[in-house]
């Protein structure tokens, strides 16, 4: 590929690589800057030795690699809080007691049924300077509005260290949090809440407030509170307050990407910007305010979409586009794309872990490169096929470049996805031109029903197409199996199959094949590894057991009958089956006595019986039984004591002492997360 020639395409993969390398590893920035300093010092030394005795530029090319490794890696350091000495998280006594924190609001993210959720910075603990992000929960009042912001606020409370998943294989948001540099959660409510008097009057301030008046506005001109929503996410990337049987609707068709600004989106607003000052002369001075003009209205459509990693991506990507414009040059493509990667992790390398951020560029790619293949294939001869004919072939080459990244975060497939696309995208274009205006208008207090209206139908007709193309669910593939090395082997087959269609050759055909066998080698690896695993599982489900055993991929539940009659419909076994490649065979009623890889397991209930001879290597205690537990310790004698989420807290504390009197091993469920034999 052409591109890979380009010289800030290989520094732009160094310096991802090193992006990567510091996130994992986390090393000492001392050190790491070290080896920047001697990298860039070893660099210059080899530039003046290759310039003036004409050798081989190749020392030169590695060198600038390891740089942009190391450049990557110090980025990666320096934007990230967990160095910082100042950080909550370097506190021993943060996570042990309460303590009084004053923090700044600087993000309203989607609510929960019971609380408010804020990302915040800490700037004092207990009057001791303080930095960090944290996630800050204020149960629901319904007297009381939600916190601006920028609002300066005192709390007290007990903080808590992100917990890994309760469950095997769920979704874990620790770590999705720790991308985000939120190392904790806070829970409080009103009353243990102080409202300071100022405000941090910052870019996110003004945003918010901007956006703030916006929704005012158009929430007083009568505008539908569920299209509002909708409007709201579709213009600025605000998906906080959308119906999750919305949302859904939206992953079923296909169409989730739309309620997320992107690339897409901001083209729209540029032809329409570009339409717009078209009256102005092209020259030189007409030129530059032009280009002036475009990107002023670029950095405020960003400014109101609260600095959203899709939308600072695609602003900073068009406007080189349109600077490379304004130069009268001839634009790369493929290097604007590189220097907007490279500008934007360079200031934000958290960017790179965010899952938008991923799917937008390798959308972007596929459809720049593999999108002219597919065109290429046919020809229409009337203008409406031809439009037709390239909305579905953009959404192919989009589809495809994203399906195994998609598989791999969601697990789904949306079948019709290029009539999705076919029906919305021209409708999308004309609500996207509409609302910006609304918007625009809205910010200075004017919402015209002329154009709010019309808005207002537009979305609701959009609403019921994807209703429409979501209701039918047997084109919605669900519950696909899926790993990193499946997904890599995929990636890797359709790129050699791309690079072969588009210019054939014998060795080309090979290494598609050799792709391809790798492929099926990771696929049967996977399987011959899912096929040769036991274990046996206690989930972590607050009220209720479930248990598991797995040979291969068999499953046997056990459970009560109000989990057996909803098992298929369970989210946490799904997950659990879907990981391991396994299928649920059979379901039973949980027994008193299990047995697994030659351990004997009493399971003891709310009955509290148990015979005096079993002699179990562990006892499993669910719902809360009212057992003399020293007494049972000292007569059966097992190796392990675990009780499920099942049980009183209360009672689990007791149980906890007893097994440490008798230096027996206990596993509290409810607190370590699931239990696992293998």
């Amino acid at each position: 590929m052409k591109v890979l020639q380009f010289p800030l395409a290989r520094i732009t993969i160094g310096f991802t690589i090193g992006i990567l390398a510091a996130f994992y590893l986390k090393p000492e920035l001392t050190i790491v800057f070290g080896l920047l300093v001697i990298s860039v010092l070893v660099l210059v030394i080899s530039y003046f030795v290759q310039k003036n005795t004409f050798t081989n530029a190749i020392y030169f090319g590695i060198v600038t690699y390891i740089v942009s490794f190391f450049l990557g890696a110090t980025s990666q350091i320096t934007h990230t809080d967990y160095y910082q000495k100042s950080n909550y998280i370097h506190e021993r006594s943060f996570f042990e007691k309460p303590h009084l924190l004053s923090v700044v609001i600087r993000e309203k993210i989607k609510s929960t049924t019971s609380n408010d959720r804020y990302i915040a910075l800490i700037n004092q603990v207990d009057n001791k300077n303080s930095s960090g992000r944290i996630l800050l929960n204020v149960r629901k009042d319904s007297m009381s509005l939600p916190f601006e912001t920028g609002t300066f606020l005192h709390v007290k409370g007990t903080a808590y260290k992100n917990k890994p998943p309760n469950n095997p294989n769920q979704f874990d948001y620790s770590a999705y949090l720790e991308k985000k540099q939120i190392y904790a959660q806070l829970y409080t409510d009103k009353e243990s809440i102080s409202i300071g008097s100022w405000f941090k009057k910052d870019i996110w301030y003004y945003s918010s407030k901007l956006r703030t008046t916006i929704i005012h506005n158009l929430q007083k001109s009568n505008f539908n509170k569920t299209e509002l929503n909708v409007a709201l996410a579709l213009i600025m990337g605000q998906k906080q307050d959308i119906s999750p049987e919305i949302l859904q609707d939206y992953q079923y068709a296909g169409a989730i990407h739309i309620l997320s600004v992107s690339g897409l989106h901001i083209g729209f607003i540029l032809l329409f910007i570009t339409f717009l000052l078209k009256p102005i002369p092209n020259t030189r001075k007409g030129s530059f305010l032009k280009l002036t003009l475009i990107l002023a209205s670029l950095f405020s459509f960003a400014l109101i979409a609260g600095m959203a990693p899709s939308v600072v991506r695609s602003v900073t990507m068009f406007s080189f586009v349109a600077i490379g414009y304004h130069l009268r040059r001839s634009v790369n493509i493929y290097h604007t794309i590189l220097v907007s990667i490279f500008l934007i992790l360079l200031f934000q390398p958290s960017f790179l872990f965010d899952v938008g951020f991923q799917l937008s560029y390798i959308a972007l790619f596929f459809i720049i490169w593999f999108q002219p293949l597919l065109a290429s294939i046919w020809s229409p001869k009337t203008k409406p096929l031809r439009y037709m004919w390239g909305i579905l072939t953009v959404s192919f080459a989009a589809q495809i470049g994203t399906l195994p990244l998609s598989i791999y975060y969601f697990h789904q497939f949306p079948g019709l996805f290029f009539i999705t696309n076919l029906v919305i995208i021209p409708l999308l274009s004309f609500l996207m031109i509409l609302g910006v205006l609304v918007m625009v208008l809205a910010a200075f207090n004017f919402v015209p029903l002329l154009l709010s209206k019309p808005l207002e139908w537009g979305i609701f007709i959009l609403n019921k197409i994807i209703n429409t193309i979501a209701s039918y669910e047997q084109f919605i593939i669900r519950d696909i199996p899926f790993n990193i090395y499946l997904m890599v082997s995929c990636y890797l087959t359709i790129l050699t199959a791309i690079i072969w269609f588009k210019k054939p050759s014998y060795n080309k055909l090979i290494i598609v094949l050799i792709a391809i066998l790798t492929l099926q080698l990771n696929y049967i690896k996977t399987l011959w590894g899912s096929k040769n695993q036991s274990e046996w599982v206690i989930f972590n489900l607050k009220k209720n057991t479930m248990i598991t055993e797995r040979n291969g991929e068999n499953v046997i539940l056990f459970a009560k009958d109000s989990i057996l009659k909803t098992a298929n419909n369970n989210s946490v076994l799904k997950s659990y089956l879907v990981a391991n490649f396994s299928t649920l065979k059979k379901k039973e009623k949980i027994k008193n006595t299990a047995f697994f890889m030659n351990n004997k397991i009493l399971i003891l209930d709310s009955l509290a019986t148990y015979p005096k001879d079993i002699k179990p290597d562990i006892i499993l205690i669910t719902q809360s039984p009212r057992i003399n537990i020293d007494r049972m310790l000292h007569l059966l004698q097992p190796k392990m004591v675990v009780a499920d989420a099942s049980n009183y807290k209360t009672l689990q504390k007791d149980w906890k002492a007893s097994c440490q009197k008798q230096k027996i091993p206990f596993h509290a469920v409810g607190e370590k997360g699931f239990f696992k034999l293998n």
